[in-house]
């Protein structure tokens, strides 16, 4: 059992003082190391159509004080008929050599009021800009993969390639006024091109059906662990939940095992979800959105140790 305990609201978008006014919400953090204990975190925040855009701001961590917000977006959602078109929603980042990518999710929202999610890649540049790496889906819809994909994690895997945990649609309504939207597991020699292996997190309607924003460490032996938001259906919103694996493609799910629920009252306690855990000095942290899906911006916690 983990233990996170809270430590409180780290950035807030709905807060006067920031300068990107033109923006709502915070979600989806992804913090970069830029020098000591300033990390400047990366995140999605809508315009007034709802259409997501990359955000960041750089916050010391141990403070737990935003020290600059930057005023205009990294990148922004796409063009009219891009797979991006209505909205970038970041995963995380990695390295093939000495070339650091941002994987995201692509929003393209269809006639229907459903959408198409497609991975995507960003190169994060030495000074942090970034640039989108293609104009075509890194990782698109496929037979595996029909109808819609989301938030991807990527990390190297001990034979010098990677693992890739990313979320994919089965259906929009599993019976319950759910989707079945699973985590599933894909793996690559060099980080460019991928081999699909399906569904890697176990599901149970009515319980743990809808994933997103798988978030993996491995532990001090050989584990994998793996921390994501999951919803149960007929209405009940985001918690966040745990699994655990001994070589990263074969999950046992364990949701009371997560260590974080809703507070009582505040900014997080109807909802958590899209966690990011991180080591820094020794300690693993993580930050997660609240009530709205980022509305309310992002949190920090730590783990404790019994």
């Amino acid at each position: 059992m983990h233990n996170w305990k809270k430590l409180g609201l780290l950035y807030d978008p709905n807060d006067s003082c920031r300068k990107n006014q033109s923006f709502s919400h915070a979600a989806n953090p992804l913090p970069v190391l830029l020098d000591g204990d300033i990390y400047r975190v990366f995140f999605s925040g809508r315009d007034d159509n709802n259409r997501s855009s990359v955000l960041a701001v750089d916050i010391d961590i141990i403070k737990r004080k935003p020290l600059d917000t930057h005023s205009s977006p990294f990148i922004t959602h796409g063009s009219k008929g891009s797979f991006y078109s209505d909205g970038i929603s970041i995963g995380n980042c990695y390295k093939v050599g000495s070339t650091q990518y941002m994987l995201f999710m692509g929003w393209h929202i269809l006639s229907d009021g459903h959408w198409r999610g497609e991975i995507g890649r960003l190169t994060v540049n030495s000074d942090l800009t970034l640039e989108l790496a293609n104009n075509t889906p890194f990782l698109g819809l496929d037979d595996t993969d029909p109808i819609s994909l989301s938030y991807p994690w990527v990390m190297p895997n001990s034979c010098g390639g990677y693992h890739m945990w990313y979320g994919s649609t089965r259906t929009w309504d599993a019976g319950n006024e759910e989707m079945l939207h699973v985590i599933n597991y894909a793996s690559s020699s060099d980080g460019h091109s991928w081999k699909r292996d399906g569904l890697a997190i176990p599901f149970e309607i009515g319980k743990a059906q809808a994933f997103s924003r798988p978030t993996v460490i491995k532990n001090q032996g050989t584990d994998y662990l793996m921390w994501f938001s999951y919803r149960s259906g007929n209405g009940k919103k985001y918690r966040i939940g745990f699994a655990t694996s001994h070589d990263g493609s074969n999950w046992e799910l364990s949701l009371d095992k997560a260590g974080i629920n809703v507070s009582p009252a505040g900014w997080d306690n109807e909802m958590i979800e899209y966690p990011f855990v991180f080591n820094h000095k020794g300690q693993q942290y993580m930050l997660y959105n609240g009530n709205g899906y980022g509305k309310t911006g992002f949190g920090l916690a730590i783990l404790e140790h019994d």
